[in-house]
């Protein structure tokens, strides 16, 4: 089997200037725990739910709000995403994204082409969904 064979094909990215209550709020409604950040169409980047609980202040919308919590949400993605995310090419085998994942502690591959515009992404759900037991 191949990434091509389980990657999600429709896959909503951010541009590499979204601010983080944007990258925030798309996670959410879409239930996602990684975003893929483009510049030109270009793969450039990953945003995960921890990269925001690492950069977003947990005093916004509470009583110990000050404004430096605030200006937490000004950062662009750019500014807290991993640059340069391990990808695989459609053509991948399956159990090399899975190697991937094990050695390097990662929970989703980026599926590019030879120019780097993202055609899909493989999370280990999608592998659970997959698998054959």
């Amino acid at each position: 089997m191949k990434a091509q064979d389980i990657m999600v094909r429709d896959v909503i990215c951010v541009d590499i200037d979204a601010r983080l209550p944007e990258v925030k709020a798309i996670m959410a409604q879409n239930h996602f725990h990684h975003l893929p950040v483009v510049e030109n169409e270009i793969l450039v980047g990953i945003i995960s739910d921890r990269d925001l609980l690492r950069t977003i202040s947990p005093f916004i919308n509470s009583l110990s709000e000050q404004p430096r919590d605030t200006e937490t949400l000004n950062h662009a993605a750019h500014q807290v995403m991993t640059r340069q995310p391990i990808t695989a090419k459609a053509d991948s085998p399956i159990s090399e994204i899975v190697t991937w994942m094990k050695h390097v502690d990662i929970s989703c591959v980026p599926v590019v082409d030879e120019e780097n515009h993202l055609l899909g992404m493989i999370t280990w759900r999608d592998l659970i969904n997959h698998a054959k037991f």
